[in-house]
């Protein structure tokens, strides 16, 4: 009786388990297609291509299996997981989750605009603050699948705001994103997008 309890016990463990996460170094040396865009280290240099340096793993992973999926969509990111693996998702994901964003810096004329709706929101619109998912200093919330905004390029978080306000991006959970950016005017998009550049 015993030998089955302990059985039992040992099999109920083993499923209570987390996945197992990917391994970086592996991730590292699957790389080299995803430093055309994103850098080698995932610091992209090109304003419209994001940084994924020190992105949270288990987004980077969502992000890559939606755009196989079909849930997101861009031409050439969907060409490029294609051929993708499970298991080559989850390594890239944990290697560019290793490293470290470079922050860039915030154009002073866009500093209070973006810091203020960052911060507070527009309440007279009805547009929640970006900090209360994304975190004071932007490093998100991995458990609930809100990505690290710290240092991000500005041009791609405008374009991404502008994606969910259209609803030409829907991957968002529970409509969030797309509600938000639906109330923003052009001036508060590039505002916050430009705090969140230079916000560790």
């Amino acid at each position: 009786m015993k030998k089955i309890l302990l059985a039992v016990s040992l099999v109920s463990t083993a499923f209570a388990l987390p996945a197992l996460a990917g391994d970086a170094a592996i991730g590292k040396a699957k790389s080299a297609t995803c430093a055309a865009c994103h850098g080698p280290d995932g610091n992209s240099m090109a304003p419209n291509f994001p940084k994924i340096a020190g992105q949270h793993e288990s987004y980077i992973a969502k992000q890559l299996r939606d755009y196989k999926s079909g849930a997101r969509k861009d031409p050439t990111m969907t060409a490029m997981v294609i051929p993708l693996s499970e298991s080559d998702i989850d390594d890239l994901a944990a290697y560019f989750a290793s490293q470290s964003v470079k922050v860039g810096t915030t154009a002073e004329d866009k500093l209070e605009a973006g810091q203020t709706l960052y911060r507070a929101g527009n309440a007279s619109s009805g547009v929640a603050s970006c900090s209360a998912c994304h975190g004071p200093n932007g490093s998100g919330n991995p458990q609930a699948s809100f990505p690290s905004l710290s240092g991000q390029h500005a041009d791609y978080i405008a374009a991404q705001l502008k994606m969910f306000r259209k609803a030409e991006r829907i991957n968002d959970a529970g409509n969030m994103m797309r509600g938000v950016a639906a109330r923003m005017t052009d001036a508060e998009i590039d505002a916050v997008a430009q705090y969140v550049q230079g916000l560790h």
